[in-house]
């Protein structure tokens, strides 16, 4: 490409900004201590994975060796036989929680979705871009999906093939909604297992439950019908994508064939990116079990720092079991703003990821809370 040097020069700034900001991010839930090198070298081919990786497309310059490598280990990950799985690497949380949907809605055609106020604003969109009808049902004070008011709805519904998205870690504060009471309430209102529909946004914390000793239930063996993961959150990626798995019974119900590329598509976009289906190949491959568990725990360590550092100032932080956001009261927009902090209402996060080597980022800002937090306690003594 041949840009002007004006061009070249908004480029470097653009640099420059990228360079100052990469590692401070600290209200959004993004690693950026990968490292894709050895795949620059791909990005001279237009690699484009059309379909699904199980068919053999005329397209030849595609990644589908490797994307059945990754599902193969997300299926392993997540607690379901390989060969009872189907999924696909997507554009990001949202296509993974949008094929969960579809897949639901597919089955149970005239039924409700149920999700919490919690949940990530996506989810909003997505029942209206599918047309379903949709329930929001309080949570509790944690973050959680309130059980009692989900069971009040389905029964006000007479919904008796209900579809319900649960949170396998909030936006805001990291909760995991109790998989198991849910489905143990559903059984006793004669709900059966097949008559209904659970999905799992396990955007960040399905890449943390996995390596941790006690986690929540989330898992397939749990009963979830499907699941969905970001893969620029906690795995890491310059591009933002994800990962979704389903039964592969359900999935079959809406694959088609196209005769276009001589094979079949279930997926939500048809052309997929193939090379973040290499970098997702790379991250599973670069460490262990007992590396991610290791990784898991360094910041699960931090996050548990930041409570204490702040609870010992006299602000009321905490976090949720198992969970690297750590909430508390929200600061002034000048604080927010400079740090790059998620805000909600009158609640603030931080989320610690595995480029905190250090504490040093995480002391900068709870310097900037506590000194902000005297200043506005001052002034409204005034």
């Amino acid at each position: 490409m041949n840009l002007s040097i004006a061009n070249k020069e908004r480029l470097n700034s653009f640099w420059s900004y990228c360079l100052q900001h990469q590692h401070f991010n600290i209200g959004y839930p993004e690693s950026a201590d990968f490292d894709y090198s050895s795949l620059y070298r791909f990005f001279n081919f237009s690699l484009n994975n059309c379909g699904d990786w199980r068919e053999l497309s005329n397209y030849a310059l595609n990644s589908f060796e490797f994307e059945e490598d990754v599902m193969h280990y997300f299926s392993n990950l997540f607690k379901i036989p390989f060969q009872d799985s189907w999924g696909y690497v997507t554009n990001g949380g949202t296509e993974g929680n949008m094929f969960g949907c579809y897949l639901a809605r597919e089955l149970f055609p005239n039924s409700t979705l149920y999700y919490s106020k919690e949940t990530h604003y996506s989810v909003t969109k997505i029942a209206k871009l599918l047309r379903m009808k949709s329930c929001i049902v309080d949570s509790l004070d944690n973050g959680e999906i309130n059980t009692d008011d989900l069971i009040l709805k389905i029964i006000s519904n007479k919904d008796k093939q209900p579809i319900i998205f649960a949170n396998v870690g909030t936006t805001m504060s990291g909760a995991v909604d109790n998989i198991s009471d849910i489905q143990l309430r559903l059984r006793q209102m004669n709900i059966k297992r097949h008559n209904y529909y659970l999905h799992a946004d396990a955007a960040l914390s399905g890449m943390i439950l996995p390596f941790v000793d006690t986690p929540q239930p989330f898992t397939f063996a749990d009963g979830i019908d499907s699941i969905s993961v970001s893969g620029h959150k906690m795995i890491g990626s310059p591009i933002p994508c994800g990962i979704v798995v389903a039964r592969c019974e359900n999935v079959d119900r809406i694959s088609v064939d196209v005769d276009y590329i001589s094979a079949r598509d279930q997926t939500i976009s048809g052309s997929r990116n193939a090379h973040s289906v290499l970098m997702m190949w790379c991250a599973i491959h670069s460490y262990s079990h007992s590396e991610w568990q290791q990784r898991i725990q360094t910041c699960l360590k931090m996050a548990q720092y930041a409570v204490d550092k702040l609870q010992r100032a006299g602000i009321s932080a905490w976090r949720n079991p198992n969970s690297i956001t750590v909430v508390f009261p929200r600061p002034s927009e000048e604080v927010w703003r400079r740090y790059h902090l998620a805000v909600s209402g009158s609640l603030a996060h931080l989320i610690t990821m595995p480029h905190h080597k250090t504490t040093q980022k995480i002391d900068e800002l709870i310097e900037a809370v506590i000194i902000d937090q005297k200043e506005l306690l001052e002034l409204s003594t005034y």
